[in-house]
């Protein structure tokens, strides 16, 4: 009798056993799943965050050229004035 109850407790044991190793296998491939998920988002997140830092570039550029073009034509006219004042002055 005690060999019989010995038996089934190794029985018991090995089968729990497999159930543990079952469930450690399923845990293992939802961590590598959830772990491959997370690097296909941060690889988007960094496409996203290189995308919006070359946009924010070319709107500086094109501030910083419609600065330049509109002090360019603000001193353009600010020196025909003078020279518009000289030449009523001086009566040229």
């Amino acid at each position: 009798m005690q060999d019989v109850q010995a038996a089934l407790i190794a029985e018991q044991m090995h089968h729990a056993l497999d159930l543990m190793r079952a469930e450690i296998d399923l845990l293992k491939a939802r961590q590598a799943s959830n772990i491959e998920l997370i690097d296909h988002r941060l690889l988007r997140l960094e496409g996203q965050i290189g995308d919006h830092e070359a946009r924010l570039q070319e709107a500086t550029q094109g501030v910083t050229q419609f600065k330049v073009w509109s002090g360019l034509t603000s001193g353009s006219s600010s020196i025909l004035a003078v020279a518009a004042f000289l030449k009523a002055v001086v009566g040229l």
